[in-house]
C-alpha cells in the first residue's frame, strides 16, 4: 500500500481489515467511519462502540514541583486532585485565549499525566516548556501510547470479562485505575468524549491490537471520527479549533467552571476582569427544529437580520432527528430560550438558544 506521509496508529491494520474509511486527521490516517456514521452513533448512544483515539498526546510531568507547573499553566485547580482522579482543564495563552483543553491525571503528588489534542501536541509542548520555571520534568510519551475509547451505557459489561482484577462497574466518573485488560497493563479511565459513559484505555502500542480484537470479538463495533463528532456535539462538548481556540476565552466558552481564581495562573488577572465585566460573546447551544442543517461559520442573526454571532459546530443530531449547533452570540441575544436565526444558504432558520448539551439528563 502506498505511503500517505501520514502517521498510522498501532490499530491501522485492524481499521483496514474492518473496512474503515481512512482520512487525514491531525497528521494521522484515521477512520472516519465503518458501517456508517448514524449506525455507529446509535451503537454508542444505546449500547457500546469503540474508537481509536491513539492520536491524542500524552505528556508526563514529574518532580518535586510538578504540581506548581500544572497550577500555573492550567486554569483549573489541580491541588484538589488525589491519586486516581482526573480533571478537565484548559491552558490559557496569556492573551485571553486558550492554548488547548486537556485532561490532568494525578498519578501521585509528584507525577501527573497530561492528555492533549493531537493537532496541538507540538504547540502544547513548546508552551509548557516555555513556562516551566520549576523543578519539574516533562516527557512527551505520545508515540508510546495507544488509546481505545470504549463508549456507551453498556461499556462496563463488555469490559468486565477482560478486567477481572479491576471493579469497572463501580468506578466513578473521572477516576482511573492502573490495572490489566486482557492480561495487558493498562490505565483504565472512566472518561470519554461522547456523553454516553464508558472508558478510555491507555495501552502500550504493542498491546493495543490484541485488546481491540478481543473487544471486537465480544461484539463491540468499531466507530469512526464522524460519529465521535456528532456524539460530542449532542453532549455539548467543545472541540478545539471549532468552539475554543487561541481567540476564545474560557469564560466566553462557558468554561468558567474550570477557571478557578483561588490561585494564580497564566491570564488569571485578565480573566478575573472579564468575569467581573461579563464576556461580550457567549457560546450557546442552538436547537433547530425546522428543516436545515447548521454548519461551522454559518451566520447567526436577530429578527432584524443583523448578524449577532457565528456557528462554530453544527450537525443533524442522529438522536434527536433535527439540526443542532454551538455558536458564539452577542451577550444581548444569548438569553436561554430566546429565538435567533441561522442563515442557511438563503434562508434564515429559527433556532432556540439553550445551554450546550442537547440530551435530557
Amino acid at each position: 500500500m502506498e505511503s500517505t506521509g501520514l502517521t498510522r496508529t498501532s490499530l491501522f491494520e485492524a481499521h483496514r481489515a474492518a473496512g474503515g474509511k481512512m482520512v487525514p486527521y491531525a497528521g494521522y490516517e484515521m477512520p472516519v467511519s465503518y458501517a456508517g456514521l448514524v449506525e455507529e452513533h446509535h451503537a454508542v448512544r444505546n449500547d457500546c462502540g469503540m474508537f481509536d483515539v491513539s492520536h491524542m498526546g500524552e505528556f508526563r510531568v514529574t518532580g518535586r514541583e510538578a504540581l506548581n507547573l500544572i497550577q500555573w499553566i492550567s486554569s483549573n485547580d489541580a491541588s484538589t486532585l488525589v491519586p486516581g482522579k482526573v480533571q478537565y482543564s484548559c491552558m490559557p495563552n496569556g492573551q485571553g485565549g486558550i492554548v488547548d483543553d486537556l485532561l490532568v491525571y494525578c498519578i501521585s503528588s509528584e507525577e501527573f499525566m497530561l492528555v492533549v489534542n493531537a493537532s496541538n501536541r507540538q504547540k502544547d509542548w513548546d508552551w509548557i516548556q516555555a513556562n516551566n520555571q520549576w523543578d519539574a520534568q516533562v516527557t512527551d510519551e505520545s508515540d508510546s501510547w495507544s488509546l481505545i475509547a470504549l463508549q456507551g451505557p453498556n461499556a462496563a459489561a463488555y469490559l468486565r470479562p477482560l478486567t477481572p482484577d479491576t471493579p469497572v462497574d463501580t468506578m466513578g466518573y473521572y477516576t482511573f485505575n492502573q490495572g490489566r485488560v486482557g492480561g495487558k497493563a493498562c490505565l483504565i479511565s472512566a472518561t470519554g468524549y461522547t456523553g454516553a459513559g464508558g472508558f478510555e484505555l491507555y495501552l502500550k502500542n504493542e498491546d493495543a491490537p490484541a485488546i481491540w480484537a478481543a473487544l471486537f470479538e465480544a461484539g463491540v463495533p468499531p466507530c469512526g471520527l464522524g460519529a465521535r463528532d456528532t456524539l460530542r456535539l449532542e453532549a455539548g462538548f467543545c472541540l478545539y479549533g471549532n468552539d475554543i481556540s487561541d481567540e476564545t476565552s474560557p469564560l466566553s466558552a462557558g468554561l468558567g467552571w474550570i477557571t478557578k481564581f483561588t490561585k494564580d495562573f497564566v491570564d488569571s488577572k485578565r480573566l478575573a476582569l472579564e468575569k467581573e465585566a461579563g464576556s461580550e460573546k457567549i457560546l450557546r447551544g442552538l436547537s433547530v427544529t425546522e428543516r436545515g442543517i447548521p454548519r461551522k461559520d454559518y451566520l447567526i442573526e436577530n429578527a432584524a437580520e443583523e448578524v449577532i454571532g457565528i456557528v462554530t459546530s453544527g450537525t443533524s443530531s442522529p438522536t434527536l432527528g433535527h439540526g443542532i449547533a454551538l455558536g458564539y452570540i452577542d451577550k444581548s441575544h444569548a438569553k436561554i430560550g430566546e429565538t435567533v436565526f441561522i442563515r442557511i444558504r438563503k434562508n434564515a432558520i429559527p433556532a432556540e438558544v439553550m445551554r450546550p448539551g442537547f440530551l435530557k439528563k
